[in-house]
Order: C-alpha cells, then sequence, then structure tokens
C-alpha cells in the first residue's frame, strides 16, 4: 500500500463534501474502495459509479480497476459527467 491522492471535481466534490483527500492504495480499485468507506451516501455511490477517472493526467478508460496499480504520490482525477460544450 501506498499513500495517493483523489482529487474529486463538480458533482463528485460536492458529494464527497471535499477537493481531495490522501488514501492508501495499491491499485485503483482499492483506493476508490477507501473512498466509498469515507463517504458511504448514495449520491457518492451513483457520482462515482459514472465518473471518468485518470491517473497522473492519463485517462484509465475501460481498464479493469483492480488491475491498475497506483505508486507513491499518483493523483487520482475523479471526473463525473459535465454538462456544456
Amino acid at each position: 500500500m501506498v499513500k495517493c491522492t483523489i482529487r474529486y471535481w463538480a458533482a463528485a466534490k460536492e458529494a464527497a463534501g471535499t477537493a481531495e483527500e490522501s488514501v492508501d492504495a495499491a491499485t485503483l480499485a482499492d483506493a476508490l474502495d477507501t473512498a466509498r468507506r469515507l463517504h458511504p451516501g448514495d449520491r457518492f455511490h451513483r457520482v462515482l459509479g459514472m465518473s471518468s477517472f485518470l491517473l497522473d493526467g492519463n485517462p484509465v478508460g475501460h481498464r479493469e480497476h483492480g488491475g491498475i496499480p497506483v505508486t507513491e504520490g499518483t493523483v487520482i482525477e475523479v471526473l463525473p459527467p459535465f454538462a456544456g460544450g
């Protein structure tokens, strides 16, 4: 397990009640599981479920989250769908 940062944007930030937090994780799945435990509300879980993710600025896409390792200092960006263009 390493320390990484999760940054929340837009509706994810509102649902989490914070813009960013540090978590210990070995994979993206671990980090997101920890976030779900820290923010047990239905709204947060819904927003997280429809969000896209960046790891250190790189899109995760449809890759399996359990197979994506994080390293010390990794920044995970949680990007809910945005309206507009």
